[in-house]
Protein backbone atom coordinates (compact mmCIF):
# COMPACT_ATOMS: atom_id res chain seq x y z
CA UNK A 1 0.00 0.00 0.00
CA UNK A 2 1.25 3.48 -0.87
CA UNK A 3 1.92 5.79 2.08
CA UNK A 4 0.48 9.27 1.57
CA UNK A 5 1.86 11.11 4.61
CA UNK A 6 4.95 12.45 2.75
CA UNK A 7 2.65 13.75 0.01
CA UNK A 8 0.61 15.73 2.55
CA UNK A 9 3.36 17.18 4.74
CA UNK A 10 4.16 20.26 2.62
CA UNK A 11 1.01 22.29 3.26
CA UNK A 12 -0.10 25.90 3.56
CA UNK A 13 -3.22 25.02 5.57
CA UNK A 14 -3.89 27.85 8.05
CA UNK A 15 -3.13 27.48 11.75
CA UNK A 16 -6.02 26.41 13.98
CA UNK A 17 -6.20 26.24 17.77
CA UNK A 18 -8.16 24.22 20.28
CA UNK A 19 -11.36 25.26 22.00
CA UNK A 20 -12.60 23.69 25.29
CA UNK A 21 -12.60 19.88 25.15
CA UNK A 22 -16.08 18.36 24.89
CA UNK A 23 -15.78 15.08 22.96
CA UNK A 24 -13.54 12.02 23.17
CA UNK A 25 -13.39 9.99 19.97
CA UNK A 26 -12.12 6.58 20.86
CA UNK A 27 -10.79 4.02 18.38
CA UNK A 28 -11.26 0.67 20.11
CA UNK A 29 -9.21 -1.17 17.50
CA UNK A 30 -9.04 -2.21 13.87
CA UNK A 31 -10.95 -5.51 14.07
CA UNK A 32 -13.90 -5.42 11.70
CA UNK A 33 -16.13 -7.86 9.84
CA UNK A 34 -15.72 -5.77 6.65
CA UNK A 35 -12.80 -4.43 4.57
CA UNK A 36 -14.25 -1.36 2.83
CA UNK A 37 -12.41 0.40 -0.01
CA UNK A 38 -12.91 3.87 1.55
CA UNK A 39 -11.88 2.79 5.07
CA UNK A 40 -9.26 5.22 6.36
CA UNK A 41 -8.12 2.91 9.17
CA UNK A 42 -7.51 -0.22 7.06
CA UNK A 43 -9.81 -2.22 9.33
CA UNK A 44 -10.60 -5.85 8.61
CA UNK A 45 -11.34 -9.33 9.99
CA UNK A 46 -7.66 -10.20 10.46
CA UNK A 47 -6.67 -7.15 12.48
CA UNK A 48 -5.76 -7.93 16.09
CA UNK A 49 -5.22 -4.44 17.55
CA UNK A 50 -7.65 -3.92 20.46
CA UNK A 51 -7.68 -1.42 23.34
CA UNK A 52 -6.80 -2.87 26.76
CA UNK A 53 -9.12 -2.72 29.78
CA UNK A 54 -6.47 -0.56 31.52
CA UNK A 55 -6.60 2.04 28.73
CA UNK A 56 -10.39 1.98 28.78
CA UNK A 57 -10.22 2.81 32.47
CA UNK A 58 -7.92 5.74 31.72
CA UNK A 59 -10.35 7.00 29.08
CA UNK A 60 -13.24 6.89 31.54
CA UNK A 61 -11.16 8.73 34.15
CA UNK A 62 -10.29 11.44 31.62
CA UNK A 63 -13.91 11.75 30.53
CA UNK A 64 -14.99 12.30 34.12
CA UNK A 65 -12.15 14.70 34.97
CA UNK A 66 -12.69 16.82 31.84
CA UNK A 67 -16.51 16.79 32.16
CA UNK A 68 -16.81 15.28 28.67
CA UNK A 69 -20.36 15.25 27.31
CA UNK A 70 -19.87 12.76 24.43
CA UNK A 71 -17.91 9.55 23.92
CA UNK A 72 -17.68 8.72 20.21
CA UNK A 73 -16.77 5.07 19.63
CA UNK A 74 -15.11 3.98 16.41
CA UNK A 75 -13.14 1.05 15.02
CA UNK A 76 -13.03 -1.20 13.06
CA UNK A 77 -16.35 -2.39 14.25
CA UNK A 78 -16.35 -1.10 17.85
CA UNK A 79 -19.03 -3.63 18.83
CA UNK A 80 -16.51 -6.45 18.23
CA UNK A 81 -14.31 -5.28 21.09
CA UNK A 82 -14.79 -7.68 24.03
CA UNK A 83 -15.17 -4.77 26.48
CA UNK A 84 -17.55 -2.74 24.32
CA UNK A 85 -20.57 -3.33 26.56
CA UNK A 86 -18.57 -2.65 29.72
CA UNK A 87 -17.38 0.68 28.29
CA UNK A 88 -20.86 1.73 27.16
CA UNK A 89 -22.44 0.92 30.51
CA UNK A 90 -19.70 2.74 32.40
CA UNK A 91 -19.96 5.87 30.23
CA UNK A 92 -23.75 5.96 30.44
CA UNK A 93 -23.45 5.56 34.19
CA UNK A 94 -21.44 8.79 34.21
CA UNK A 95 -24.20 10.54 32.26
CA UNK A 96 -22.11 10.68 29.09
CA UNK A 97 -23.74 10.48 25.67
CA UNK A 98 -22.36 7.56 23.66
CA UNK A 99 -22.18 7.43 19.86
CA UNK A 100 -21.61 4.07 18.20
CA UNK A 101 -20.15 4.31 14.69
CA UNK A 102 -21.71 1.17 13.35
CA UNK A 103 -21.29 -0.54 9.98
CA UNK A 104 -24.80 -2.04 10.40
CA UNK A 105 -23.83 -5.50 9.14
CA UNK A 106 -22.31 -6.37 12.52
CA UNK A 107 -25.85 -6.24 13.98
CA UNK A 108 -26.76 -9.17 11.71
CA UNK A 109 -23.55 -11.13 12.29
CA UNK A 110 -23.33 -14.36 14.25
CA UNK A 111 -22.68 -13.69 17.91
CA UNK A 112 -24.13 -10.17 17.85
CA UNK A 113 -27.85 -10.90 17.50
CA UNK A 114 -28.70 -8.99 20.69
CA UNK A 115 -26.38 -6.03 20.09
CA UNK A 116 -29.12 -3.79 18.67
CA UNK A 117 -31.26 -4.41 21.77
CA UNK A 118 -28.29 -3.59 24.00
CA UNK A 119 -27.67 -0.30 22.18
CA UNK A 120 -31.33 0.65 22.50
CA UNK A 121 -31.42 -0.22 26.21
CA UNK A 122 -28.41 2.02 26.82
CA UNK A 123 -29.87 4.79 24.61
CA UNK A 124 -26.74 4.81 22.46
CA UNK A 125 -26.87 7.10 19.43
CA UNK A 126 -26.06 5.16 16.27
CA UNK A 127 -24.21 6.71 13.37
CA UNK A 128 -24.22 4.09 10.66
CA UNK A 129 -22.35 3.86 7.39
CA UNK A 130 -24.54 3.48 4.31
CA UNK A 131 -22.56 4.98 1.41
CA UNK A 132 -25.50 4.82 -0.99
CA UNK A 133 -29.15 3.78 -1.07
CA UNK A 134 -28.59 1.60 -4.16
CA UNK A 135 -27.54 -2.03 -3.72
CA UNK A 136 -25.06 -2.13 -6.60
CA UNK A 137 -23.11 0.87 -5.36
CA UNK A 138 -22.95 -0.27 -1.72
CA UNK A 139 -21.84 -3.82 -2.56
CA UNK A 140 -19.22 -2.48 -4.96
CA UNK A 141 -17.71 -0.30 -2.25
CA UNK A 142 -18.14 -2.56 0.77
CA UNK A 143 -18.60 -6.15 -0.44
CA UNK A 144 -21.28 -8.47 -1.78
CA UNK A 145 -24.33 -8.79 0.45
CA UNK A 146 -23.51 -5.75 2.58
CA UNK A 147 -26.50 -3.77 1.31
CA UNK A 148 -28.93 -6.57 2.13
CA UNK A 149 -27.54 -7.00 5.64
CA UNK A 150 -27.52 -3.22 6.16
CA UNK A 151 -31.21 -2.99 5.31
CA UNK A 152 -32.04 -5.84 7.69
CA UNK A 153 -30.13 -4.07 10.46
CA UNK A 154 -31.87 -0.75 9.79
CA UNK A 155 -35.28 -2.42 9.89
CA UNK A 156 -34.31 -4.09 13.18
CA UNK A 157 -33.27 -0.72 14.61
CA UNK A 158 -36.51 0.89 13.43
CA UNK A 159 -38.52 -1.81 15.23
CA UNK A 160 -36.66 -0.92 18.42
CA UNK A 161 -37.61 2.74 17.99
CA UNK A 162 -34.46 4.08 16.35
CA UNK A 163 -35.13 6.91 13.90
CA UNK A 164 -38.81 7.11 14.76
CA UNK A 165 -40.60 10.37 15.44
CA UNK A 166 -40.81 11.28 19.13
CA UNK A 167 -38.19 8.63 19.99
CA UNK A 168 -35.04 9.39 21.98
CA UNK A 169 -33.17 6.74 20.00
CA UNK A 170 -31.30 8.59 17.28
CA UNK A 171 -30.20 6.91 14.06
CA UNK A 172 -27.94 8.79 11.63
CA UNK A 173 -26.59 7.51 8.32
CA UNK A 174 -23.24 8.33 6.74
CA UNK A 175 -22.66 8.83 3.01
CA UNK A 176 -19.23 8.59 1.37
CA UNK A 177 -18.69 9.40 -2.33
CA UNK A 178 -17.96 6.45 -4.60
CA UNK A 179 -15.09 8.26 -6.27
CA UNK A 180 -12.58 11.09 -5.94
CA UNK A 181 -15.24 13.81 -5.80
CA UNK A 182 -16.73 16.06 -3.15
CA UNK A 183 -19.96 14.92 -1.49
CA UNK A 184 -23.14 16.42 -2.97
CA UNK A 185 -25.29 18.87 -1.02
CA UNK A 186 -26.08 17.14 2.26
CA UNK A 187 -29.62 18.48 2.65
CA UNK A 188 -30.74 17.42 -0.81
CA UNK A 189 -29.05 14.04 -0.49
CA UNK A 190 -30.71 13.47 2.87
CA UNK A 191 -34.11 14.04 1.30
CA UNK A 192 -33.28 11.56 -1.49
CA UNK A 193 -32.19 8.95 1.06
CA UNK A 194 -35.30 9.45 3.17
CA UNK A 195 -37.63 9.17 0.20
CA UNK A 196 -35.95 6.10 -1.31
CA UNK A 197 -35.46 4.14 1.90
CA UNK A 198 -39.03 4.80 3.06
CA UNK A 199 -40.75 4.09 -0.24
CA UNK A 200 -38.79 0.92 -1.03
CA UNK A 201 -38.00 -0.53 2.39
CA UNK A 202 -40.09 1.29 5.01
CA UNK A 203 -36.93 2.56 6.72
CA UNK A 204 -36.68 5.86 8.60
CA UNK A 205 -33.71 7.68 10.15
CA UNK A 206 -32.93 11.06 11.73
CA UNK A 207 -30.04 12.63 9.82
CA UNK A 208 -27.72 11.94 6.92
CA UNK A 209 -24.05 12.95 7.22
CA UNK A 210 -22.21 13.53 3.94
CA UNK A 211 -18.51 12.89 4.59
CA UNK A 212 -15.64 13.52 2.19
CA UNK A 213 -13.13 10.75 1.53
CA UNK A 214 -9.72 11.61 2.95
CA UNK A 215 -6.61 11.10 0.76
CA UNK A 216 -5.05 8.74 3.31
CA UNK A 217 -4.71 4.99 3.92
CA UNK A 218 -6.67 2.73 1.51
CA UNK A 219 -8.40 5.54 -0.37
CA UNK A 220 -5.22 7.62 -0.65
CA UNK A 221 -3.22 4.59 -1.75
CA UNK A 222 -5.79 3.84 -4.44
CA UNK A 223 -5.51 7.41 -5.74
CA UNK A 224 -1.71 7.12 -5.89
CA UNK A 225 -1.95 3.83 -7.78
CA UNK A 226 -4.32 5.40 -10.30
CA UNK A 227 -2.27 8.57 -10.68
CA UNK A 228 -5.10 10.72 -9.32
CA UNK A 229 -3.75 11.71 -5.90
CA UNK A 230 -2.55 15.18 -6.87
CA UNK A 231 -5.73 15.93 -8.81
CA UNK A 232 -7.91 15.02 -5.83
CA UNK A 233 -5.80 17.10 -3.46
CA UNK A 234 -6.09 20.06 -5.84
CA UNK A 235 -9.86 19.54 -5.92
CA UNK A 236 -9.98 19.86 -2.14
CA UNK A 237 -7.75 22.95 -2.13
CA UNK A 238 -9.68 24.64 -4.94
CA UNK A 239 -12.91 24.34 -2.94
CA UNK A 240 -11.46 25.52 0.38
CA UNK A 241 -13.82 27.72 2.43
CA UNK A 242 -12.32 29.74 5.28
CA UNK A 243 -15.67 29.98 7.09
CA UNK A 244 -15.49 26.24 7.77
CA UNK A 245 -12.44 26.71 10.01
CA UNK A 246 -14.48 27.78 13.04
CA UNK A 247 -16.51 24.57 12.94
CA UNK A 248 -13.85 21.89 12.50
CA UNK A 249 -14.39 18.80 14.64
CA UNK A 250 -10.78 18.88 15.89
CA UNK A 251 -11.42 22.11 17.81
CA UNK A 252 -13.33 20.44 20.67
CA UNK A 253 -12.48 16.75 20.14
CA UNK A 254 -9.60 14.56 21.27
CA UNK A 255 -8.86 11.39 19.31
CA UNK A 256 -7.51 8.37 21.21
CA UNK A 257 -6.05 5.33 19.49
CA UNK A 258 -6.33 1.71 20.65
CA UNK A 259 -3.03 2.02 22.55
CA UNK A 260 -4.12 5.19 24.38
CA UNK A 261 -2.08 7.70 22.39
CA UNK A 262 -3.64 11.10 21.67
CA UNK A 263 -4.23 12.95 18.42
CA UNK A 264 -6.08 16.04 17.24
CA UNK A 265 -8.41 14.00 15.04
CA UNK A 266 -9.04 10.50 13.75
CA UNK A 267 -7.38 11.29 10.42
CA UNK A 268 -4.21 12.54 12.13
CA UNK A 269 -4.26 9.34 14.15
CA UNK A 270 -4.14 7.29 10.96
CA UNK A 271 -1.24 9.42 9.71
CA UNK A 272 0.62 9.10 13.04
CA UNK A 273 0.67 12.88 13.46
CA UNK A 274 1.12 13.51 17.22
CA UNK A 275 -1.07 15.83 19.23
CA UNK A 276 -0.26 19.50 18.61
CA UNK A 277 1.58 21.29 15.86
CA UNK A 278 5.12 20.93 17.22
CA UNK A 279 7.35 18.04 16.19
CA UNK A 280 7.52 15.97 19.39
CA UNK A 281 6.92 12.41 20.60
CA UNK A 282 3.35 11.23 20.81
CA UNK A 283 1.48 11.76 24.07
CA UNK A 284 -0.19 8.93 25.99
CA UNK A 285 -3.45 9.43 27.85
CA UNK A 286 -1.65 8.56 31.10
CA UNK A 287 0.65 11.56 30.58
CA UNK A 288 -1.94 14.15 29.59
CA UNK A 289 -2.37 17.38 31.48
CA UNK A 290 -5.67 19.04 30.60
CA UNK A 291 -3.94 22.43 30.89
CA UNK A 292 -1.84 21.41 27.91
CA UNK A 293 -4.89 21.42 25.68
CA UNK A 294 -6.00 24.97 26.47
CA UNK A 295 -5.74 27.06 23.25
CA UNK A 296 -3.13 24.59 21.96
CA UNK A 297 -2.22 24.51 18.26
CA UNK A 298 -3.64 21.66 16.19
CA UNK A 299 -1.43 19.54 13.94
CA UNK A 300 -2.40 20.08 10.30
CA UNK A 301 -1.33 18.94 6.84
CA UNK A 302 -2.77 19.02 3.33
CA UNK A 303 -5.45 16.40 4.10
CA UNK A 304 -7.15 19.01 6.31
CA UNK A 305 -8.47 20.60 3.13
CA UNK A 306 -10.82 17.61 3.02
CA UNK A 307 -12.63 19.01 6.07
CA UNK A 308 -12.86 22.56 4.72
CA UNK A 309 -13.71 21.98 1.05
CA UNK A 310 -17.13 23.04 -0.17
CA UNK A 311 -19.83 22.42 2.45
CA UNK A 312 -17.14 21.05 4.75
CA UNK A 313 -16.86 17.59 6.25
CA UNK A 314 -16.66 16.12 9.73
CA UNK A 315 -17.76 13.03 11.63
CA UNK A 316 -21.02 14.94 12.09
CA UNK A 317 -21.44 15.58 8.39
CA UNK A 318 -21.33 18.85 6.46
CA UNK A 319 -19.99 21.83 8.40
CA UNK A 320 -22.27 24.07 6.37
CA UNK A 321 -25.12 22.56 8.38
CA UNK A 322 -23.86 24.28 11.54
CA UNK A 323 -23.45 27.78 10.13
CA UNK A 324 -25.35 29.86 7.56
Amino acid sequence: MHGTKPLLADSDFPAVFRKPLEILQLNLGYLCNLSCVHCHVNAGPRRTELMSRETIGQVLALAEAADIHTLDLTGGAPEMHPDFRYLVRAARGLGIKVIDRCNLTILEASGYSDMAEFLAAQQVEITASLPCYLEENVDKQRGKGVFRDSLAALQRLNRLGYGQQDSRLRLNLVYNPQNAVLPPDQQHLEQAYQQHLWQHYGIVFNRLFAVANMPIQRFGSMLVSQGRFEAYLNLLKDHYRADNLDHLMCLNTLSIDWQGFLYDCDFNQMLAMPLGAAAKPRVHISELSLDRLRDAPIATAAHCYGCTAGQGSSCGGALAAVHP
